[in-house]
Parts: C-alpha cells; sequence; structure tokens
C-alpha cells in the first residue's frame, strides 16, 4: 500500500473510533478487538489492502514497536504513584522478577518438547512470550494515579518491568545459538546483559527522571507560569533515557520506565502528599494546601501523564490494524490450539503463585492476576528484534507464527471479558 493509502486507512479508522467510541464501550468487549478485527479484514484474509510480512518487514516493524513499548512503559511509571518503600511494591517486583524467570523456563520446557525446539530457540521462545504487556493491558491496570487498588497496581508495575527484565533471556537465547556473545559459561551475559543492563537501566532512568523534574519544576516555580510543552517534556525524556541507556549497554525499556516512576516520585516528594489523591476533587483540595514548587511538580507530572496517554493510543490503534494484517494462512500456527491454553490456564497461574508467595493478595486477586497476563507489542517487538539479529528462517517462520497467532488470540480472550470480570471485581471490592 503507498503512503496516501495508509494516511486514508489511519485517518478514516481514527474518526470511526471517535465517533464509535461511546457505543463500544457498552459492548462486552474492548477498541482493541476492534482494532485487530479492521486490520483482518484489510490482510490476507479479506480486502487484501495491507499486505505485511514479519519477516520481510522486520526492520520496520521492530521500530515502530519499540516507540509504542517504550512510550508505554513510560506512561506505566507516571501511573504509580506510590512510595518506593510501601509493600504495595512488593507484587509487582515478584511478579516482574520471580514470575518472569519461572514463565520463560516453563515456556522454554513446553516449546522443548512438545515443539521440538532446540535449547536456544526454546528459550528465546520463552523470553519473546512471557513478558505482559504494557500497552494492551490498560484495562486492567491503574485508571488514575490515586488508584490504590492491589491488583490494578501489581498489574502495571507487572508490565512495566517485565518488559526490561526479559530482555536478559532473549539474549541468552540468542547467544545459545550462536548469534550473540554470552562468554565462556554465560560469563559475559551475566555480567554484561543480566546484571550491569539491568542495574544500569533502572538507575540512568532514574537519575534523569529526577533530574528533569528538579529542573522543570525549578523554572516553572521561579517563573510562576507554564514554562514549555508538556509532551515535549515526556518525548525529551524518554528519547533522551532510551538513548543514554542503549549507549551505556543498560536495557532501554528499563530506563525509561524508571524515568517515568523517577518523576512521579520527585512529584510525590516535593508535594509532600504521602499519597495520590483518590480523584479530581481530592487532588484539587490537596494542591491547594502545598506550596508552589509542590504544585508545580503536581501539575508537571499529570500535564506529561495525559499527553503521553494520547500517544499510545494512536500507537496501540496502528499496531493492532497491523497484527491483524499480518495474520494469513502462512502465519497461523496450528499448535496454538493446544499451546494457549496451557500457557494461559497453567503457565502463567503456576509462574503468578509461585511469585507471590507471601505477597498480600486475596484468592480472587491472586485468580485476576493469573488470568490478565496478556501477550501484546512486547513480544512482537522481542520477535523483530530476533529476527533482525540473524535469526535462522526456518526458526524464524516457526516462531513467528506461534507468537503471532498467540497475541491475536490473547487479544481476542482477555478482551472480551476483560469488562465484565472487572466490573465484577470493582463491584465487589
Amino acid at each position: 500500500m503507498k503512503f496516501e493509502g495508509w494516511y486514508l486507512l489511519l485517518g478514516g479508522l481514527m474518526l470511526v473510533i471517535a465517533l464509535l467510541d461511546t457505543f463500544v464501550r457498552r459492548l462486552p468487549i474492548t477498541t482493541t478487538i476492534v482494532y485487530l478485527l479492521v486490520g483482518v479484514a484489510l490482510g490476507p484474509f479479506g480486502l487484501q489492502f495491507i499486505s505485511v510480512d514479519p519477516l520481510k518487514d522486520s526492520a520496520f516493524l521492530e521500530r515502530l514497536t519499540e516507540i509504542a513499548v517504550i512510550i508505554s512503559l513510560f506512561t506505566a511509571g507516571l501511573k504509580l504513584r506510590s512510595p518506593l518503600r510501601h509493600q504495595r511494591w512488593r507484587v509487582p517486583m515478584r511478579l516482574a522478577f520471580v514470575s518472569m524467570t519461572v514463565t520463560v523456563g516453563l515456556i522454554a520446557l513446553a516449546g522443548w518438547v512438545f515443539l521440538g525446539l532446540s535449547i536456544g530457540p526454546a528459550i528465546l521462545l520463552g523470553a519473546v512470550l512471557a513478558p505482559t504487556d504494557p500497552v494492551l493491558a490498560s484495562d486492567v491496570q491503574l485508571e488514575h494515579p490515586g488508584d490504590r487498588d492491589r491488583l490494578r497496581f501489581g498489574l502495571t508495575g507487572e508490565a512495566g518491568l517485565n518488559d526490561g527484565t526479559a530482555f536478559p533471556f532473549v539474549m541468552l537465547g540468542l547467544g545459545l545459538m550462536g548469534l550473540h556473545e554470552i562468554g565462556a559459561l554465560g560469563w559475559k551475559w551475566f555480567a554484561v546483559d543480566l546484571v550491569w543492563a539491568v542495574v544500569g537501566g533502572l538507575g540512568i532512568g532514574a537519575i534523569l527522571g529526577t533530574l528533569t523534574g528538579k529542573l522543570v519544576v525549578k523554572m516553572r516555580a521561579q517563573q510562576e507560569e507554564t514554562f514549555g510543552r508538556d509532551e515535549f517534556i515526556a518525548l525529551g525524556l524518554i528519547g533522551f533515557s532510551y538513548g543514554a541507556a542503549i549507549y551505556a549497554h543498560a536495557y532501554g525499556f528499563l530506563a525509561v520506565f524508571a524515568a517515568g516512576l523517577a518523576l512521579r516520585q520527585f512529584e510525590l516528594r516535593t508535594s509532600g502528599l504521602r499519597e495520590s489523591p483518590k480523584n479530581a476533587q481530592d487532588q484539587s483540595d490537596a494542591v491547594e494546601d502545598i506550596d508552589e514548587t509542590g504544585k508545580a511538580s503536581v501539575q508537571v507530572a499529570g500535564a506529561v501523564l495525559g499527553a503521553n496517554e494520547q500517544l499510545e493510543r494512536i500507537f496501540e490503534i496502528a499496531l493492532v490494524l497491523i497484527l491483524g494484517a499480518t495474520l494469513s494462512g502462512a502465519y497461523l500456527a496450528r499448535d496454538v490450539i493446544w499451546f494457549a491454553p496451557i500457557l494461559f490456564l497453567l503457565i502463567r497461574p503456576a509462574a503468578v503463585w509461585a511469585g507471590t508467595l507471601g505477597c498480600k493478595l486475596t484468592s480472587t486477586q491472586r485468580v485476576l492476576v493469573s488470568w490478565f497476563g496478556i501477550r501484546g507489542i512486547g513480544s512482537l517487538y522481542y520477535l523483530m528484534f530476533a529476527i533482525q539479529h540473524g535469526l535462522p528462517q526456518d526458526t524464524a517462520r516457526q516462531i513467528s507464527a506461534l507468537v503471532l497467532s498467540v497475541v491475536a488470540l490473547s487479544i481476542f480472550v482477555h478482551g472480551i471479558s476483560v469488562s465484565p470480570i472487572m466490573q465484577w471485581y470493582d463491584r465487589d471490592k
């Protein structure tokens, strides 16, 4: 399709979505399912207006998914407005590190035993499918910075962190296939790809997020007026922290998430508010009681979050539409019929229960965390990243078909269930 066609298609789709948004929200489905179905209708199974091949177009898709993920990770960091010492952080941390590792191992085991994959591709498959999605899981994430629900907080924090904590396993899988240097007995992988890249990414993002918050708030408080454009602050901090982490051979995903989180934590400290206000009225009342510096920090964080959420939604539309257009006879895996139920109903619950032992979650919350392990744009990024690093064509085609099928099925089954389940949960709570 020519660029003129893309303008027409995406512009028309956005207009239709905006006009029908209220109607769609009344249906027991998410708008993401609508985007997916439109993509399928325009792809090989439908009108054949769009032709996207994950192997041939992997370079373009890698960059597009990369941008979408880093914008969403920054947004997730901004939503998490609780002190880092609060026990509420135990759930997302355990999910992002312990449950992530268990998930990679169990998926790799299933790939090795049932799909006939060797150890390298099996670990790579586990790493690609293990992270939950920060883009498509907005319906189960925190609804606003003052939301204190443990279920939503845990899922938001997990999605923000595990797109970075999956990276070491991606590099390990590539290394075992000879596509990445991991050193004798894996020393380089452990020292650089695991320890330094994780710690360095979080540290770089935290420092840059805090410094940016201090600089912008100081200038606004001194001038007593709006300074600059909030969307430029967001994009500037995202780009700078991501680029700095990549040049330092650290994980940019973790840096971007940490930058958003640090900006929100700086606001929390500066404003003197121990917790986020529960609603807009409470926030307005609370802000009136703090000094000008505190007010500026609250305004900056809120405005940056609002600008970022709009960018996140635009990329969601484009990428889910493209995902639907990639689905064809060559990229629909029959194995998804048995693999997806194992992933959704056995592997994910087992990993969640192993990771959250001792955490303060009710049985209902633990079951819902187990179910809402939504796969999405993060998995697509890692898939394209692996293809661009020289994944053999046969292996790339096999893994691509399974990953695309699992992500599409996750969008559908989780999208159908999220509205009724979360409505029931909120009423029960």
